[in-house]
């Protein structure tokens, strides 16, 4: 294979997008391209954006960083600038006309071009825009380089149904559409045979699962079939809607060893008539129905949230409700957003947006009431003994502290004491709690146990072989995705 030149992908925004820039990488590769080394920053011969428009200022980032990039370009001749995603798929010709010198625009439909569109602007000298209305192949038929070799994404759907008033995401990623469950499990079993233990399944309402399949109980059965799975591990699953959060649901999750005891189930709002103004198809008393069978059912399952302050017409009243609702839920943690225009939503036109000072102040105290909570939850975890998969790259103060981190089944963060014995990413340490702050927790003791396993394995096979394209192939991923990430921009995968 002809190795064409370097490659870049800056990815923006939600897990959706960061899968689909594996997706994006193991294309690039399979024709021809390397990856540019780390901090290249702009120096690769092509430079790929996957963008995300659910923020007001999406677009001022998008061409700040584009702006950037052409005094490089009119230096090097051969360098290709692309832009994918949610924001080309929202404004398609104008990215040509506001940065005239990007190569590709492509949308959320059709990421399989790139590679196609890249030559052809190289060829005919001129940039090439192709935004597809639909859905052209489900996106895990494509070439897939995964970023880690312990863990995975796994994309059960794309789209959504919802028409949430705030988010824009279904107009950009189409009606929701279901993968088949054999192609689902078939390649949660490939990734299993090469060393994965832990997956993530993924969808924009990953529980509304089946609705495309005429299934309404599909979801819980796929993660009753994932545990049945010899080698996984760990079973996650991220966004659940609490419109369609069943009891067969909670069933399966409490019952199937493998399936962690971990939910994020986004909130947005705790008041009732704002709920109803965000057109979220349930209300406050149903919302903490849900955490109360899933903490009957799984006693310590992990739960977090999305919360949104400040959408249009918002009262002191209402957000009262929502600091009341964090004080019942008790969340391990929340992601907390300011509300901000989704220019294309409806909300973006409501009366009574809220001034940015009431915003910002509201803001405040809903992250000092749930740092007090996560706190005080993270401290009933000391004294516990934690299984604790070794993470890459969780800990920024590891070398210096000299500490391992890593994710407990809860998905909590944990730093604990180096063992003597060699450990890699993706074998399990047995610690013991012995300190807790708001976000994450601390084992200073010697660990109980190491337990070196496949995907350690994996990690070690990866990392000793020479640099080439690995980690694809054509039709199902191979190797892994990044530990837990930070959390998405407010959108996507995180508020449909």
């Amino acid at each position: 294979m002809d190795v064409k030149g370097t490659y870049e992908v800056r990815t923006y925004g939600c897990q959706m997008n960061v899968h689909d820039s594996e997706r994006l990488s193991g294309l690039l590769e399979d024709a021809g391209y390397t990856r540019a080394p780390e901090g290249s920053d702009g120096d690769a011969d092509v430079v790929v954006f996957n963008t995300c428009a659910v923020r007001e200022n999406a677009d001022n980032k998008l061409y700040g960083n584009l702006g950037r990039l052409a005094p490089m370009k009119n230096k090097r001749p051969g360098m290709q600038i692309a832009v994918g995603g949610c924001l080309a798929q929202k404004d398609r010709d104008t990215i040509v006309r506001r940065a005239p010198w990007v190569d590709v625009v492509f949308g959320t439909h059709n990421i399989g071009k790139l590679p196609v569109l890249l030559e052809r602007a190289r060829v005919q000298e001129e940039a090439q825009v192709e935004i597809a209305e639909s859905l052209e192949a489900f996106p895990s038929t494509l070439p897939t380089r995964r970023e880690s070799a312990y863990a995975a994404w796994v994309s059960i759907s794309v789209g959504c149904n919802n028409t949430c008033t705030f988010c824009i995401v279904p107009a950009l990623r189409g009606k929701e559409e279901d993968r088949r469950p054999g192609d689902i499990l078939a390649e949660v079993e490939a990734l299993v045979a090469e060393g994965v233990s832990e997956i993530t399944l993924l969808g924009q309402n990953v529980n509304a699962y089946g609705s495309d399949l005429g299934d309404r109980e599909a979801f819980s059965k796929l993660l009753r079939a994932c545990g049945q799975i010899d080698g996984l591990e760990r079973v996650r699953f991220t966004s659940p809607h609490p419109r369609d959060f069943t009891d067969d649901v909670i069933a399966a999750m409490a019952e199937t060893p493998n399936v962690m005891p971990q939910l994020h189930m986004p909130l947005q709002s705790g008041s009732d008539p704002i709920l109803k103004a965000m057109r979220r198809s349930y209300r406050q008393e149903r919302f903490l129905g849900i955490i109360e069978k899933v903490r009957a059912a799984i006693p310590h399952a992990a739960i977090s949230t999305d919360i949104i302050v400040g959408f249009p017409g918002e009262t002191e009243e209402d957000f009262q409700q929502t600091m009341h609702t964090v004080r019942e839920a008790r969340f391990a943690n929340a992601f907390t957003f300011q509300y901000s225009k989704r220019p294309g939503t409806p909300a973006a036109d409501m009366e009574g947006q809220i001034p940015k000072e009431v915003v910002q102040e509201r803001y405040m105290r809903l992250v000092a009431l749930q740092e007090e909570i996560s706190w005080e939850e993270n401290k009933k975890q000391v004294g516990r003994t934690l299984e604790v998969m070794v993470a890459e790259g969780e800990g920024r103060k590891d070398g210096a502290t000299h500490r391992l981190s890593g994710r407990a089944p809860d998905n909590r963060l944990v730093h604990f004491t180096k063992p003597d014995e060699d450990v890699r990413p993706g074998d399990v340490v047995t610690v013991d709690i012995t300190y807790a702050a708001p976000h994450h927790l601390l084992a200073e003791g010697p660990a109980r146990s190491v337990r070196r396993t496949r995907a350690g394995d994996a990690w070690e096979k990866r990392n000793a072989a020479p640099a080439q394209p690995a980690g694809v192939m054509l039709g199902i991923p191979t190797l892994g995705v990044p530990a837990p990430l930070p959390p998405a921009s407010s959108g996507c995968a995180v508020t449909a």
